[in-house]
């Protein structure tokens, strides 16, 4: 019976309205009577609700995948602060002279070539003499 009375509101909606056949016109026994209506009513207005509580969850998720969001961007943005710090240690590391030093064993001895303090050039000259 719904469905029949679902099918007579909207039997021709995509004509651009709904469909005004003899049938409505002549005030006969299969005109759609106000129960009926208020039945079509009722069906659309839950229809509504559902939809409005459909969109307010959709907005509640959004809103939380954009908190998600914006704490994953600021832990990126503190990480990239950190290993930047960490790559100008390293840089500041490698180009420091002193930091060059290599401590090398003299395999017939088993002791140290280099002395502290002394750097690699300075260690292959001190090994020739």
């Amino acid at each position: 019976d719904t469905r029949n009375n679902r099918v007579a509101l909207f039997d021709g909606i995509e004509e651009g309205g709904i469909r005004s056949s003899s049938l409505y016109s002549s005030g006969s026994s299969h005109e759609i009577d106000e129960h009926d209506n208020e039945q079509a009513i009722d069906g659309l207005q839950d229809r509504v609700n559902l939809l409005k509580r459909l969109s307010g969850d959709i907005h509640e998720e959004v809103d939380n995948h954009n908190r998600m969001l914006d704490h994953m961007g600021n832990d990126m943005d503190s990480s990239r602060g950190i290993l930047s710090g960490t790559m100008d240690k390293f840089k500041t590391v490698f180009e420091t002279k002193s930091s060059r030093r290599i401590l090398m064993l003299d395999l017939k001895g088993g002791r140290p070539v280099t002395e502290p303090g002394q750097n690699l050039h300075e260690s292959s000259e001190a090994g020739k003499e």
